[in-house]
């Protein structure tokens, strides 16, 4: 597969399948099967049984040089457990990254953090200290939000993605290694203004706020904080000495290295202060220790009961709306799937549960009933990859035990027979939303159906082909998009096909890709008052120094008024001068991390609220200036944006940053060039074009001096 075709396709899986990712992918270098120039480092355990032969081992070596040379990864460390053995044990280091030691092996885990805050939910279950289906408030009466319903969101909710909050309040939560809980700390009061995105109950879409709520509740009902309880009564009676959380981290170099181009060395550790939904440490072997709490057989310590682990398999997901035609997603009680692609065309049972940070990712498969899982931890890469290596090395070792006959081949695909349009297919023309896109649809009599952005209007439309029975496949047949008139009276997008990753394998994906979208019609004067605000670019300006926001994402953004569909901004629709809404309820993940918008003026600066972020436009963003200035952080502790003019470009400047400050810069690539917290310059080249920003503490200040 060709670099330019290879990146067309992340471009397509991007806008149509995976647009619900939270975090950025790297871009893949494309080729697939050679063996990669960029050498590993390695070390390998292999103890003796079946699931450790040597086909299992290099097939696993493969699959680590495929992430490292082809798919971003810096490093990947993996491990397999068989009938309480660790039969599999490696990590592999890029090249480029030969300093690192193949014996720091603990990650980030991410979002596999959820299965331990679902054990430690289930424990105060079987102690009698809740109950899973009484409402949260009876156990944490200072939970309170905007909206009268979330009296009704269980304890069960918080851990199936049903609760109906609106998805992910993680301001100030990634950080730089930075023990400060303050996105931990007001978070209740951060609900307090929030409103439910669906009734509680009503569907499970993917929510990290569930989890971090959950994770309160826990500290509740114990009277000690959840990274103690974690340790109590999950990690030290299990051994999992690797097992930590950010206020309690081990030392640095015991971590997985996380890189950035910008920097010539490895970037301080990552905090996660939402711990109770992605923000856990661990290594691969001991994930797969863990993992024996929900195997059917063994001798190893129990924490949760076998009827309680056995409950977290439980399809959660039926409980509410779901797609009728299904999902490659299948939530249990902190599961991703509890039915998994393709283990169930084996007849194997299948949990997983994947994890992304901005830097660390991860995924945990669990085979319950052949008492095996593997547990694959990268820094860069993604989930997604990640779990296509576990499932190939989980398939070698069930061949290799003659549990599984052979492998099965990748799904073929067949390019699609464009037959003419039907009458009955025009009704789903229109605009569909998800929480991430705008999608115009239009179909031609011919049969040709296609998908336009409308937040990204520069990127191309997408083609798809009418077969008939419903289906538009996409030009090389790989899948189909169809559309759901559900019982809930919306109209969804639905895909199902399969992704071909070159020297990784096949994945399934399935599910809804968006809600259709009917014109929201306001008033001229309403109209006039948010054009002016649209096509404007606007600023982060409340997430702290520390955050890794600015060295690894542009903390930018241009927001618009979409053309094609009446009265929304972004995909949200305006309910008044000052306020625009999400009025989306799309299960499985294409629903999640909905936000409202909410303009706000303190003396003469407009902000845009978004969550619990808050934003500037560039109204409001001064020119730096040309002559030696102090720059002062305001009395409201925002940060202090500045746009670098064509006057300064190319100048070198010195800064002078006071202590627990940091400042940004960036060029008109969004490209972060400079981040203080990080690497202190004593100095740095300005741009053409570009911002610097000022972050610390009100009053802090700061002195940019010009040199020659």
């Amino acid at each position: 597969m060709s670099k330019k075709i290879f990146k067309r396709y992340l471009s397509i899986t991007l806008i149509l399948i995976l647009s619900f990712t939270v975090y950025p992918l790297r871009s893949p270098i494309a080729h697939a099967d050679v063996t990669p120039a960029d050498a590993v480092s390695s070390s390998t355990v292999s103890a003796s049984g079946s699931a450790s032969s040597d086909s299992v081992k290099a097939a696993a070596e493969k699959e680590a040089r495929t992430l490292t040379s082809l798919y971003g990864a810096d490093s990947v460390s993996y491990a397999l457990i068989d009938n309480g053995s660790i039969v599999l044990s490696s990590k592999h280091i890029k090249s480029s990254h030969n300093s690192e030691s193949t014996s720091a092996d603990i990650y980030g885990i991410g979002s596999i953090s959820k299965v331990f805050t679902t054990v430690a939910v289930l424990q105060l279950a079987e102690q009698g200290k809740l109950k899973l289906d009484t409402p949260v408030v009876t156990y944490l009466p200072e939970f309170t939000m905007a909206d009268e319903r979330y009296k009704d969101i269980t304890v069960r909710m918080l851990i199936n993605h049903s609760s109906g909050l609106m998805g992910s309040t993680f301001e100030n939560t990634a950080l730089f290694q930075d023990k400060d809980t303050i996105s931990h700390d007001s978070f209740l009061n951060n609900l307090k203004s929030q409103r439910l995105k669906a009734a509680p109950g009503a569907f499970s879409v993917y929510c990290n706020d569930g989890f971090t709520l959950a994770e309160i509740l826990v500290e509740k009902l114990t009277d000690i904080s959840f990274s103690q309880y974690i340790r109590n009564n999950i990690s030290a009676p299990l051994n999992l000495a690797k097992t930590s959380t950010p206020t309690e981290a081990s030392a640095p170099t015991l971590f997985a290295g996380v890189y950035s181009t910008l920097f010539p060395s490895a970037l301080p550790t990552e905090t996660l202060h939402a711990i109770g939904a992605g923000g856990i440490y661990s290594s691969a072997e001991d994930l797969c220790r863990f993992a024996q709490l929900f195997m059917s057989a063994g001798s190893y310590q129990r924490v949760l009961s076998s009827l309680d682990a056995d409950a977290t398999k439980y399809p959660e997901y039926s409980r509410g709306f779901w797609p009728a035609n299904g999902s490659a997603l299948s939530y249990g009680l902190g599961w991703d799937t509890v039915n998994t692609s393709p283990f169930d065309t084996y007849g194997i049972k299948a949990l997983t549960k994947g994890g992304d940070t901005i830097v660390y990712h991860g995924s945990l498969i669990v085979l319950p009933d052949e008492n095996m899982a593997v547990a694959v931890l990268s820094s860069g890469s993604t989930s997604a990859y990640d779990q296509l290596m576990g499932q190939n090395i989980l398939l070698e070792a069930l061949k290799a035990k003659g549990r599984i006959d052979k492998i099965n081949s990748s799904v073929a695909f067949t390019l699609p027979k464009k037959v003419p349009l039907t009458d009955d297919m025009k009704q789903y023309e229109g605009v569909y939303g998800n929480t991430s896109n705008g999608m115009k649809i239009t179909m031609k009599e011919d049969g040709t159906l296609t998908v336009k952005s409308l937040l990204a209007p520069t990127a191309p439309a997408q083609l798809f082909y009418y077969t008939g029975d419903g289906k538009f496949y996409f030009t090389d047949g790989s899948y189909y998009i169809s559309f759901e008139k559900a019982a809930n009276g919306n109209t969804y997008l639905y895909h199902s096909g399969y992704g071909n990753l070159p020297g990784l394998g096949q994945m399934k994906t399935a599910g809804y890709l968006g809600e259709k979208l009917s014109d929201n019609p306001i008033s001229s004067s309403l109209q006039k008052i948010w054009q002016k605000r649209s096509g404007k670019t606007y600023f982060l300006v409340s997430e702290k120094y520390s955050s890794e926001t600015y060295a690894l994402s542009a903390p930018f953004a241009e927001l618009l008024m979409p053309e094609g569909i009446k009265g929304y901004w972004m995909n949200t629709a305006i309910i008044d001068d000052n306020t625009a809404k999400s009025t989306l309820e799309i299960p499985d993940t294409s629903g999640r991390d909905l936000s409202d918008y909410t303009f706000y003026k303190e003396g003469a600066v407009e902000y845009l609220k978004v969550n619990a972020g808050v934003f500037v436009s560039s109204d409001y963003v001064k020119p730096l200036s040309t002559v030696n200035k102090k720059y002062s952080i305001a009395d409201n502790g925002y940060a202090a944006w500045y746009s670098i003019s064509k006057k300064n470009a190319s100048k070198k400047v010195s800064i002078t940053v006071p202590k627990n400050a940091a400042y940004a810069l960036y060029n008109s690539d969004n490209t972060c060039l400079a981040y203080s917290y990080i690497k202190k310059d004593k100095v740095i080249t300005l741009p053409k074009e570009g911002y610097l920003v000022f972050l610390g503490n009100a009053g802090a200040t700061f002195q940019v001096k010009f040199v020659k």
